[in-house]
């Protein structure tokens, strides 16, 4: 087992390279919007091949951004899926609007393209896709539906830095792309993301919103002969930025962004070969056109074939010092959106998969003896 007693779900992994990395931005004239926020930004919109990147506060500060710079406004609707944290869903909340659940897909655990057409109405404004564990959405079909009835695409990717679809990376595909930096994620920055676009326009907006809609280039002045000090508020937007000290820790990271990756991978592989010919226990199931960053490794319990209920399997686990959760409770499902009118029933696999999954711990930081001490306990339950 693991030399910690205890092994999470995720967790970062932070090196001397990145102290020292924070502690030069530490000493230097900057710590907050500096010359280390322009770097990251760019080095991550060429990682990702997109024209542009925005860092933000937080991943969830990214989708709010995203909605507003979409012109998402009060009585619009937006699609998203009931699988993923609130975030996806909150973010159209602050901007006055309703989001609408679309179902999963059964094999994959993404939103089905299917349902998504079957709730446009001639409100809906955008899309918002969510690469549930890593593995990218049927973003062609997605690209399609959004074509048709003239749609806004915001991938949510906070699970999916890295992760391939049909031999493109995500984060330039869709108008816009957002990704997070919680400890949890493929690279930290403690708290942080980014939205990519490679619509300057979009760009332009996520520029503004982020710092309460103020500027300083001139030519947005109404009187541009107001002197130097002088500045503009166009618009009510938020204080979302990102610090120097954030940027300089992401840009470490990013450097280690493709071995973190291959690790995940190998051990994502290692869980499939000890499960696939486990009774009881369903794999994910992987695309062939896309290349998963396997974010999570969601694991389906057949409760049909095993003696244990969900609930005593999730507690044997916890009882092995094995860090299980459930990724996601179907966001219709928590107060608020009670609250707000919505009940159970709206998306049927998504509530089926709720009651039948567990999150298994994979992040790049687990040795051998951790993933087999996982395997292992996971066959207690089987076997």
């Amino acid at each position: 087992m693991s030399d910690n007693k205890f092994i999470p779900y995720g967790c970062q992994w932070i090196d001397e390279d990145d102290i020292n990395a924070v502690v030069d931005v530490l000493r230097s004239d900057y710590l907050t919007t500096g010359p280390k926020v322009l770097e990251f930004e760019k080095k991550f919109a060429d990682y990702t091949g997109a024209k542009y990147a925005v860092s933000i506060s937080n991943g969830t500060a990214a989708l709010h951004a995203a909605c507003f710079a979409a012109g998402i406004k009060e009585g619009d609707e937006v699609i998203t899926t009931p699988i993923t944290f609130a975030a996806s869903a909150n973010a159209v909340l602050y901007q006055g609007a309703k989001p609408v659940f679309a179902d999963i897909d059964e094999r994959t655990y993404n939103i089905d393209p299917k349902e998504i057409e079957k709730n446009i109405t001639n409100k809906t404004k955008a899309i918002i896709p969510v690469h549930f564990t890593g593995q990218p959405c049927d973003m062609d079909e997605i690209h399609k539906i959004a074509q048709k009835y003239n749609l806004m695409v915001i991938e949510d990717a906070a699970h999916a830095l890295g992760a391939e679809y049909k031999g493109k990376r995500i984060g330039n595909l869709s108008d816009m792309t957002i990704f997070s930096f919680h400890p949890v994620k493929h690279i930290t920055t403690g708290e942080g993301g980014m939205i990519t676009t490679n619509n300057k326009e979009l760009y332009e907006k996520l520029l503004l919103f982020r710092t309460h809609g103020i500027t300083r280039k001139r030519e947005l002045f109404e009187n541009a002969d107001e002197g130097l000090w002088f500045y503009d508020q166009l618009c009510l937007g938020y204080n979302y930025r990102m610090t120097d000290i954030q940027c300089a820790l992401g840009l470490s990271q990013l450097k280690k962004s493709d071995k973190f990756l291959s690790r995940r991978r190998e051990i994502a592989e290692i869980y499939n070969k000890a499960f696939k010919e486990l009774d009881g226990v369903i794999v994910p199931f992987q695309k062939e056109d896309r290349n998963s960053s396997w974010h999570l490794y969601v694991v389906k319990f057949d409760l049909n074939t095993l003696s244990m209920s969900r609930r005593k399997i999730y507690d044997f686990l916890i009882s092995q010092d094995i860090g299980v959760n459930v990724h996601y409770i179907p966001v219709y499902y928590l107060s608020h959106y009670k609250k707000l009118g919505y009940k159970k029933g709206i998306c049927k696999n998504a509530e089926k998969l709720y009651e039948e999954i567990i999150t298994l711990p994979l992040y790049p930081k687990m040795n051998d003896e951790d993933v087999e001490y996982v395997i292992n306990a996971v066959k207690k339950v089987v076997l």
